[in-house]
C-alpha cells in the first residue's frame, strides 16, 4: 500500500499512488451513484430507500473524503505527492460527487414535502 508517511518520487511509489488515486476515483463515483439513485427512488416515492442509499453513498464519500485527506496530510503542502493528471482527475471526481449528494438530499427534502 502507498506509504503517506514517506513520499518518494521512485517507480514502486508512482504506481502506488495512482492505486490509491484510482480508489478514491471508484470510491467517489459510487457515492454519487448511489446519491441519484435514491434520487430516483424518491420520485417513485419510495424515502425509504432513498434514505438508505444516501447512507450507503455517505459512506462510500467517506471513504473517498479519508483517502484525499490521508494525500493531503501526507504532502505537508511541501510538494511532496507528484501531481499528476489522474490525480487531478480524481480531485474532481471527489468534489463533483460532493456537490451531487448535497443537491440530492435537498431533492429529496422536496420530493418528499410535494407528497
Amino acid at each position: 500500500m502507498f506509504d503517506l508517511d514517506n513520499i518518494v518520487d521512485t517507480e514502486d511509489e508512482a504506481q502506488d499512488l495512482e492505486e490509491v488515486v484510482m480508489g478514491l476515483i471508484i470510491n467517489s463515483g459510487q457515492a454519487r451513484s448511489l446519491a441519484y439513485a435514491a434520487l430516483k427512488q424518491a420520485k417513485a416515492g419510495d424515502f425509504e430507500q432513498a434514505k438508505e442509499l444516501m447512507g450507503k453513498s455517505r459512506l462510500a464519500l467517506n471513504e473517498a473524503h479519508l483517502v484525499q485527506t490521508k494525500l493531503i496530510e501526507g504532502d505537508q503542502g511541501e510538494g511532496k505527492t507528484k501531481v499528476s493528471l489522474v490525480l487531478v482527475h480524481a480531485q474532481d471526481h471527489l468534489m463533483t460527487s460532493m456537490l451531487a449528494r448535497e443537491l440530492v438530499t435537498e431533492l429529496i427534502e422536496l420530493h418528499e414535502k410535494i407528497k
